[in-house]
């Protein structure tokens, strides 16, 4: 994602204190980064997505019919919930160190309050919620950068946005002639 203004502004918190609303924070003389507060968001942003497609469980036997990039207009079958679903507690997990995804499992994904959660990992209620907002910042981050497809904006996402050059994963092996297949036919007597 390129982070820009445009991209910030409507992500950002207006109480913010570092980015004052607009998004972006100076670092240095001339060089701006996304303020926590446009991360943070992007992660509520999702969290809420991943909570509407754990909530519509029940209707998981949907398949969507998606079009492919490339030139040849081909299509595909796609379960895009769960899909979401799998591809944001995989990005949780690699993007969290073990104690902070455990955090993150007991607070957000299995909804326990701020009060057991420092009781069962044994912290402070200050430190908690420290490591709440870290957790939010870190994974929104990583939500919206990951490559080549990240799950932020939802509408890219689950809409299918078309590229005109599919993005290739490795160099392509050469095409292998395919033999026929001689099936024997035997004949009901």
């Amino acid at each position: 994602m390129q982070w820009n203004r445009s991209n910030t502004i409507g992500l950002a918190s207006t109480t913010c204190c570092n980015c004052e609303g607009v998004g972006l924070r100076m670092v240095y003389k001339n060089h701006t980064v996304p303020c926590g507060c446009v991360f943070r968001s992007i992660f509520r942003i999702c969290l809420n997505r991943f909570r509407e497609c754990n909530l519509a469980e029940g209707i998981s036997g949907t398949v969507s019919w998606e079009f492919c990039s490339g030139s040849n207009g081909c299509r595909s079958y796609a379960r895009k919930r769960e899909e979401f679903m799998a591809d944001f507690c995989l990005i949780s997990r690699r993007a969290l160190e073990p104690a902070e995804h455990q955090l993150f499992r007991f607070y957000f994904l299995l909804g326990a309050d701020w009060k057991m959660c420092a009781r069962r990992l044994k912290v402070e209620r200050g430190a908690l919620f420290h490591a709440i907002y870290r957790i939010e910042r870190k994974l929104g981050r990583a939500l919206a950068e990951t490559e080549p497809y990240g799950l932020f904006p939802l509408d890219e996402y689950f809409g299918g946005v078309t590229r005109p050059e599919p993005v290739k994963a490795s160099t392509p092996r050469p095409l292998q002639l395919r033999q026929r297949l001689h099936v024997p036919f035997h004949r009901a007597a």
